[in-house]
């Protein structure tokens, strides 16, 4: 059947219909606020490539997790910046490295707010790789070493679970770290601890302003040798079929907008939560559109974030969560 019979405008015709109708929903709910810890005192810095959003000391942190708890966020995803680092990263597993400092802290803050920790080496490595660097003296070759790589992740889970982090989020895309962590865990005993595992982590140009945030820029060379290729989508399914099989919890794609398609496709091909990373440049990218006059940016930024939700996204972490929700609460 047709037009005259078919009128799809009759289900559109009041605000409250089209609220009784509609299929995807957006809450505060499904947010995780991505914090940048730093050492020393007194810190609270705009990070110049992305407004409003602040390189915090823990000092000072309190204030910010208290405003995100009332938001009705109930998740953040720590990410450390420190004072030392060096050829191995250290400061991603010491006892009382930045980012465990900061989850025992919010916990104490905040008990019911998750902590998410970021699990990688790349902010912590004098390098700024996600791992440890060889060089092959046959070929001349430096890049790195996956499997020594990943006894010092599974170091970095296990110190950050027992400092009280709720999830464990591996970012650093070797070979075989949910398998690796998952057991580094299990061994601990923290079996309950859920990995959301970077599943699919692209070679991405929309990761400029997080490195500035993370002073992680790498110091040579870059990271197409275990970031995926922007290009390939069946990898995309390999990479997450393989963390499913280690024992991933949840599984992540990042960048989120430019990669959508992949969002769908593994919500279609996996029964896991699906993780959409809102990455620092399509932050601000419409921050400075928003600054210039250009755009809405509350109607843009919740547009947007309901098209992740609709790709299939059952969590987002994104910069804009605390505006989100707060825009969320107005409506």
């Amino acid at each position: 059947m047709a037009f005259p019979t078919i009128r799809n405008r009759r289900l559109r015709t009041s605000a409250a219909l089209r609220n009784i109708v509609r299929e995807t929903r957006l809450t505060a709910h499904d947010f995780i606020y991505p914090i940048f810890v730093t050492e020393e005192t007194g810190v609270k810095a705009e990070i110049g490539s992305m407004p409003g959003v602040y390189h915090w000391s823990l000092d000072l942190l309190e204030q910010e997790i208290n405003e995100i708890a009332a938001l009705g966020i109930q998740a953040v995803l720590l990410f450390g910046v420190p004072d030392h680092k060096d050829e191995v990263g250290s400061e991603a597993y010491g006892n009382n490295s930045i980012v465990q400092r900061a989850t025992r802290k919010i916990k104490e803050w905040q008990p019911e707010l998750l902590v998410v920790a970021d699990t990688c080496l790349c902010q912590f490595t004098s390098h700024g790789h996600c791992g440890v660097i060889h060089h092959d003296e046959r070929t001349g070759r430096t890049d790195v070493d996956n499997d020594t790589s990943l006894a010092l992740l599974v170091k970095t889970a296990v110190s950050q679970a027992e400092a009280g982090a709720d999830i464990i989020a591996p970012s650093n895309m070797m070979d075989g770290f949910v398998q690796a962590i998952r057991s580094g865990l299990d061994e601990a005993g923290f079996e309950h601890v859920p990995i959301m595992s970077y599943s699919v982590k692209y070679a991405s140009a929309f990761y400029g302003p997080f490195r500035d945030a993370a002073h992680s820029t790498p110091q040579f060379g870059d990271r197409k040798t275990y970031q995926m290729d922007p290009a390939n989508v069946r990898e995309a399914l390999r990479e997450a079929e393989s963390d499913v099989v280690e024992g991933a919890d949840m599984l992540m794609v990042k960048p989120a907008l430019a990669y959508l398609d992949v969002l769908r496709l593994l919500k279609e091909q996996f029964d896991l939560p699906v993780v959409a990373y809102n990455v620092s440049a399509e932050y601000s990218m419409v921050k400075a559109a928003a600054m210039q006059g250009w755009l809405d940016e509350r109607a843009i930024v919740l547009e947007t974030l309901l098209g992740m939700k609709r790709a299939g996204a059952d969590i987002i972490i994104t910069y804009f969560a605390k505006d989100a929700a707060r825009w969320l609460q107005d409506n």
